[in-house]
């Protein structure tokens, strides 16, 4: 099977139920942005400072993937369900609790950086936090499961501690972010 169709070579995707929309629709910008998270993500299971995190890692990559197929049905359709419980939200709760435990008060903002897989979380967090702009817009327009914008808005903070207790164990400096005066 060929992975090119030649079909989207005017602007347009095929939803799931068959019906064609421009790419720029801000659906399938969401579920795009969504796919370029879960990418960012593998970045941050693969590091090895992450071995002890990967299977929940993976976890994260395989709600997230259940939810871009949900955000992908086109509306009328069959919904794929998002995939989300609310066990799902206290597992990243329980998870940033006992990350945060260890690891020093934050009294400033912080830079992004200090070590490259560091950078692979914060860059993580980013997308995570355009992919729930993105999903908010969206369902502005066409209401989506709450618990999958909770998700998405936990999952963010997630990657933040995640980005600090990975700065931690491997004894990369945090740098404060020092406002000019």
């Amino acid at each position: 099977m060929k992975v090119y169709t030649k079909t989207g070579d005017s602007g347009t995707t095929s939803l799931p139920g068959g019906t064609r929309v421009s790419k720029a629709q801000i659906r399938i910008e969401a579920y795009g942005t969504l796919d370029e998270l879960n990418a960012c993500i593998g970045l941050v299971r693969d590091q090895p400072i992450n071995e002890v995190r990967k299977d929940f890692l993976k976890e994260i990559q395989n709600r997230l993937f259940t939810l871009g197929a949900a955000l992908a049905t086109e509306p009328g359709k069959d919904k794929v369900k998002s995939g989300f419980f609310p066990g799902d939200i206290e597992a990243l709760e329980i998870a940033m609790d006992e990350m945060d435990a260890t690891l020093p008060v934050l009294k400033n903002f912080i830079l992004p950086g200090g070590h490259q897989s560091v950078s692979f979380a914060h860059l993580a967090r980013c997308v995570c936090r355009r992919a729930e702009r993105i999903a908010i817009a969206l369902h502005e327009e066409e209401p989506l499961d709450e618990l999958s914008l909770k998700y998405l808005n936990r999952l963010s903070d997630y990657l933040f501690v995640l980005g600090r207790k990975m700065a931690q164990e491997l004894n990369a400096e945090e740098v404060k972010w020092e406002q000019r005066t």
